[in-house]
């Protein structure tokens, strides 16, 4: 059987989203007339009320915050179109022409807004309380308040300007070329040429030798963009110390923890936590090796089934899992993932210059989110699809918070997405009776918990060693970054598994750390503070937990994270909260030791 009669199994070759609720086409008239208006819009903005801000009274400061609101709103809804378009073709060239002229309209709209910010963050906080706590700008309160904590990394406004108009030409132009190059790669494998995220998928198969080629393809492929990709994060690494110290962060990691609305010491405790029991991690390997009858376990080896053979889930059966796991939970969930399905609001289909990987873009509270993913049929995937219509579901709900307040710092976003993978996961437990199956689910399972705690929190050290590294000794080969690599996850796994040589090079290939510096821990943060979460619903009353769940998706950003979860009985500034997410993960290993034994 060829590679595509194997992949047309998936169901998902044709499932492409529509983006005509944005704008009916690249060429549409009603795209490049935003493109004028929002630009006219800001221009008007600036003129009334530049030199302004001080004297402004409450209603016409609620005035300037709705005008605000909408050209941030026209300038989403075009950046938003242009990205979507170009990252399910990212080799058309006119594409990425789109992407860059929406990237430039961005920067020259942000320059003339920019004032604004400058202007509220230059007054006396005795002034800024009134306007904060008065009631005409209640809708806006959460977003006032988060934003003057950047009071003192925030520069002058012709520097914020200068600094808006470089970020074109800088990290957005970099993050653009390496997914762009990953994008336009392709990797050898069987006499195929294959994208990469078709050969990552080899990685989950039952076939060893199968996974071993796909391992040696994509090091093959990294190794020959090694140089590119190298200068690439080097260069990203050296724009952030920059911008860093111009805005007097005292550390890597510190922009990234203010917008997250979570201090240094929090995170420090959660990556504490989780180092502290990587044990649990060896641990489980050691059960997975006998489990899959290894006398040596390799890195290629560690997302391998323990069945023996494992079936592709249909699209439409993924999509009916899902419905049903969200219908049963509240039945407005379901009715909210249906209309993903209903009005093509997804895109799933894999296809060469597709980027990698998945996410769920919010885009603008006038419209609604989209999904992107590569569906290729495994298990994982349908895990996948659930994390982000997770996402999609609260971006939706969060919507009426408007532009300023819908979004949710990163942390607290991961939660609606992991919750929904923990919904899904739990429906397919409860239905399966053969002990077998119902191992290889759990593996499944605690596979993919190892690679959103452990992994990510891993993946954190080794940003801290590069961004440290880089910052102290400048330019980093590649066997620099290879080097800081293999040592964390030599941390991580221990002897419990074989780190190849080749494995060394595989930093090169992951987007967050180019994106989103500093992500990777909200991964872990949301699934262990899932785990908690989780284990409040099965011990509460469902209807009530599950209204309250719903309430805190549509709360969105309008309020401090650990004060909308204090409202579902969780309290994560407890320094030892993330103990009880790690003591149910072990707890999940030890289920799956015992049906082991059983079997």
């Amino acid at each position: 059987m060829s590679s595509s009669q194997k992949k047309a199994l998936s169901g998902a070759e044709n499932i492409h989203w529509d983006l005509s609720d944005l704008y009916p086409s690249a060429t549409a008239d009603s795209l490049e007339n935003d493109k004028k208006k929002v630009a006219e819009l800001a221009g008007d903005f600036s003129e009334t009320y530049r030199g302004r801000i001080a004297e402004l009274t409450p209603v016409e400061f609620a005035g300037a915050m709705e005008k605000y609101e909408n050209i941030l709103q026209i300038a989403g809804k075009i950046g938003s179109f242009s990205y979507l378009s170009w990252s399910v073709n990212t080799e058309d060239a006119a594409l990425g022409k789109l992407l860059q002229e929406a990237n430039e309209l961005g920067s020259e709209v942000s320059q003339m807004l920019v004032f604004f910010n400058v202007e509220w963050l230059k007054l006396n906080e005795e002034r800024a309380s009134e306007l904060i706590e008065s009631e005409e700008l209640v809708k806006w309160k959460h977003y006032l308040r988060v934003s003057r904590q950047y009071k003192e990394h925030t520069l002058g406004e012709e520097a914020e300007q200068v600094m808006s108009a470089k970020s074109v030409t800088g990290r957005a132009a970099w993050t653009r070329f390496f997914d762009e190059t990953l994008g336009a790669a392709r990797f050898h494998l069987d006499g195929e040429k294959l994208t990469e995220q078709e050969v990552l998928s080899k990685l989950h198969n039952t076939d060893r030798s199968l996974r071993k080629r796909a391992h040696e393809s994509l090091t093959n492929g990294f190794r020959e963009h090694s140089r590119t990709l190298t200068f690439i994060f080097n260069t990203i690494l050296a724009d952030k110390f920059t911008n860093d110290k111009l805005r007097k962060y005292k550390n890597w990691i510190s922009a990234r923890n203010l917008s997250n609305q979570i201090d240094d010491d929090t995170v420090d405790a959660l990556v504490k936590a989780v180092t502290g029991r990587y044990e649990l991690v060896q641990r489980y390997y050691r059960l997975k090796k006998k489990l899959l009858n290894l006398e040596e376990m390799f890195d290629y080896d560690r997302y391998a089934p323990v069945a023996k053979t494992t079936k592709k889930v249909h699209w439409n059966e993924a999509r009916e899992l899902v419905l049903d796991a969200y219908g049963e939970f509240h039945p407005e969930m379901r009715a909210i993932t249906a209309r993903f399905f209903e009005e093509n609001w997804i895109d799933a289909a894999i296809k060469p210059g597709k980027r990698g990987g998945a996410y769920s873009a919010s885009t603008v509270t006038s419209v609604h989110p989209y999904i992107f993913m590569n569906y290729d049929g495994q298990l994982r995937d349908v895990q996948t699809l659930a994390h982000e219509l997770g996402h999609g579901v609260h971006q939706y709900l969060s919507g009426k918070q408007g532009e300023l307040q819908s979004s949710t710092p990163l942390t607290t976003a991961e939660t609606a997405s992991v919750f929904g993978e923990m919904l899904v996961f739990n429906k397919l437990m409860a239905a399966i009776d053969d002990p077998s199956e119902k191992l290889a689910l759990l593996i499944s399972k605690i596979d993919d918990t190892i690679a959103t705690v452990f992994r990510q929190v891993s993946m954190n050290r080794f940003e801290n060693a590069i961004h440290t590294a880089r910052r102290e000794t400048g330019e980093l080969t590649t066997e620099n970054f290879s080097e800081y690599w293999h040592q964390v996850q030599m941390d991580l796994y221990g002897d419990s598994i074989t780190l190849t040589d080749e494995y060394r090079l595989w930093w090169c290939y992951i987007p967050h750390f180019l994106h989103t510096p500093g992500y990777v821990y909200a991964y872990a943060f949301g699934e262990l503070l899932v785990l908690a979460l989780y284990d409040v619903y099965q011990k509460s009353e469902k209807k009530e937990f599950s209204e309250k769940y719903m309430k805190l998706l549509e709360a969105g950003g309008s309020d401090w994270p650990h004060k909308l979860v204090e409202k579902l009985d969780l309290d994560i500034t407890q320094p030892g909260f993330w103990d009880n997410g790690l003591k149910l993960f072990e707890n999940m290993v030890l289920e799956a030791e015992k049906l082991a034994a059983s079997l």
